[in-house]
């Protein structure tokens, strides 16, 4: 991640922002504040996938950075949706009230 990079990280909803890296938007920064964290999770990942919100395909977990702003993962998407929430290590999760969260590419 670029220090010069023109992106910024989007308003935070529900605690959670997502700031582009490329200019495709291929790659992200997805930045977590939110009721886990708030809670005092010892770690969190970001669970994802792609495609249609109702059929996620590739979907993987990602281990969380602990950052000064909260926690921070980088992902590379290879598809026009990427949808996501939040588990910590008690497997509780934060799923937007059952909406996740989505970014889209258009």
């Amino acid at each position: 991640m670029s220090s010069l990079s023109p992106f910024t990280f989007s308003s935070s909803i529900q605690g959670v922002q997502v700031k582009p890296l490329t200019q495709d938007g291929q790659q992200i920064r997805v930045r977590y504040n939110g009721l886990l964290n708030q809670s005092g999770a010892s770690q969190v990942w970001l669970h994802g996938g792609l495609g249609d919100i109702n059929e996620w395909r590739d979907v993987k977990d990602y281990v969380m950075d602990r950052t000064s702003e909260g926690w921070e993962q980088t992902i590379d998407i290879n598809d026009k949706q990427f949808n996501f929430c939040f588990r910590d290590s008690s497997q509780n999760w934060d799923n937007n009230n059952g909406a996740n969260w989505i970014y889209r590419i258009t």
